[in-house]
């Protein structure tokens, strides 16, 4: 399993995702989710997976091998973060169609989701959720952040913080707590975690971050929280039913 969100808010974007994708007893699996494609002063694409890992990852394969080749059509010959959702969910339709064919009857789940994200210039930070039958919707001022992956229990903070206007470091404070819930009721979803801070015009991808058990603000984000949340209910009114 896997856990990832990103915001598309005023100032710019924040993506952030786990690295689990198996775990049990004796066996747990890391694999990064977070990608990056970009080319200096002209776009930025991140794209974030969720799913069946075969599948995601030949997505990314193919995708960076048409680059590679210049295919007629790839991300950086595309013009707009549309044109790249576009992309990513027919390139998503085309893996699930060969290999989902290959496994019938087999009772294996080939499908996946991603989450684009980023900017291309000419236009501004744009966020799209790609379903696994390649279509997609895109992040809008009323609804700026999309989740894939285990997203039930860092929903609630995302909700009651998250609006177009909060500031981008506010923003990813809220999305880090989000992951510290996920883990602390999840065993699939783990660390290290990838984060990203994109301040919108900027073309910088230098605010990318990884985050481990060890890592000094995430530690004191946690505790804090933690200790917010149990003064928060002993201030709770006494019960009168």
């Amino acid at each position: 399993m896997t856990y990832c969100v990103a915001m598309r808010l005023e100032q710019g974007m924040i993506f952030a995702a786990d690295s689990r994708t198996n775990a049990g007893v004796d066996h747990i699996a890391t694999f990064r989710k977070l990608h990056r494609f970009e080319r200096e002063g002209e776009r930025l694409i991140v794209l974030m997976s969720a799913g069946n890992l075969a599948t995601t990852q030949s997505v990314l394969s193919l995708l960076r091998n048409r680059i590679r080749d210049d295919a007629p059509r790839h991300l950086y010959q595309v013009t707009s973060l549309y044109d790249v959702a576009e992309l990513v969910g027919s390139t998503l339709r085309e893996v699930i169609h060969r290999d989902g064919g290959q496994g019938q009857g087999s009772g294996v789940d080939f499908g996946g989701s991603f989450l684009v994200g980023g900017q291309i210039r000419g236009e501004p930070c744009r966020l799209f959720h790609v379903y696994p039958a390649g279509n997609f919707i895109e992040a809008t001022v009323d609804t700026p952040y999309f989740q894939i992956g285990e997203s039930k229990y860092g929903k609630p903070i995302i909700d009651r913080v998250v609006d177009y206007r909060l500031p981008l470091d506010e923003a990813m404070k809220c999305a880090l707590i989000s992951f510290d819930s996920t883990i602390r009721s999840n065993l699939s979803v783990g660390m290290p975690l990838d984060v990203l801070l994109y301040t919108q015009d900027s073309f910088d991808s230098s605010r990318h971050y990884h985050i481990d058990e060890r890592h000094a603000f995430y530690t004191a984000l946690r505790e804090a929280w933690s200790d917010s949340l149990r003064d928060a209910f002993r201030g709770l009114p006494p019960l009168r039913l």
